[in-house]
């Protein structure tokens, strides 16, 4: 008997997990940690609210029960957007 290769899969994004400190997300194939610290809006939300993301146009994450937009540009190069949270 032989064993047939796993598919690809078919989600573009995941929630890797949520933790005290943050949550971890899998886009494609490279990893963000978003810090609640950055990202204060994720912090009290509950797990089924930061589970139902969605990523849009390639570049584009959206939480639309949170309501929140992010792009991967942000989570990849913090650094160019100074901006922070108060």
């Amino acid at each position: 008997m032989t064993s047939s290769a796993r598919g690809a899969s078919t989600s573009q994004v995941e929630v890797g997990n949520i933790g005290r400190h943050g949550l971890w997300l899998l886009v494609e194939d490279k990893e963000y940690f978003l810090p609640y610290e950055g990202f204060p809006w994720f912090r009290k939300a509950t797990v089924d609210q930061i589970l139902a993301v969605e990523l849009l146009h390639g570049n584009h994450l959206h939480w639309p029960d949170l309501d929140i937009d992010l792009s991967l540009d942000l989570l990849a190069h913090p650094e160019s957007f100074p901006l922070i949270y108060e």
